[in-house]
């Protein structure tokens, strides 16, 4: 369900772009207005907003903002890459700030593994944040609007869930066995 709630804003912008006849500047605002609301959802529910979550709407509002003022719709495409490569910086500067990399703060007290495993799977997070960034501008530049637009949903979910699926399996593979406490 949570990502559900995750890919909302995604979703509006997708379903403002055709319903107003692939008008980008018109799903650039649904998608401003979805990202407030999403955000202040979260903060009314948990009274808290993830940093991801954060860094995410602020981008949305300066990029979308940029999009409508100058009406270059440049700016929403490479927000995308923007959010990305800022995720992969902040996982990869995790290695040399803090005792843990990112990813095992994110889901430590939920998944067990060596540290060396937790350093593969940062790793792996820092190279799909990078890897998406990157195709989102090569299909940005290289195919029609609407393409990308079809990206945005359908291929950007359908990689993200792929990439969801693969980590769990690997994870499954490698997570140490809980240990339960004697009964006497």
């Amino acid at each position: 369900m949570q990502l559900l709630f995750d890919f909302l804003p995604l979703i509006a912008f997708f379903a403002g772009y055709k319903l107003s006849g692939d008008n980008i500047f018109f799903a650039t605002g649904v998608l401003i207005v979805a990202v407030v609301v999403q955000t202040a959802v979260q903060w009314i529910r948990h009274r808290k907003v993830s940093a991801m979550a954060l860094v995410s709407a602020v981008l949305v509002l300066v990029f979308g903002a940029l999009t409508l003022v100058i009406h270059d719709k440049l700016f929403i495409q490479w927000k995308f890459s923007i959010v990305n490569w800022l995720f992969a910086g902040a996982f990869l500067a995790s290695h040399f700030f803090g005792e843990r990399p990112l990813i095992q703060r994110i889901m430590g007290e939920n998944v067990a593994l060596a540290p060396a495993q937790w350093l593969r799977l940062s790793w792996a997070w820092i190279v799909w944040f990078a890897a998406m960034g990157a195709l989102n501008l090569y299909v940005a530049y290289n195919f029609a609007e609407s393409v990308w637009v079809n990206f945005k949903l359908y291929g950007s979910i359908g990689l993200t869930l792929l990439f969801a699926l693969a980590q769990g399996i690997w994870l499954a593979s490698r997570m140490q066995p809980e240990t339960k406490p004697e009964t006497k």
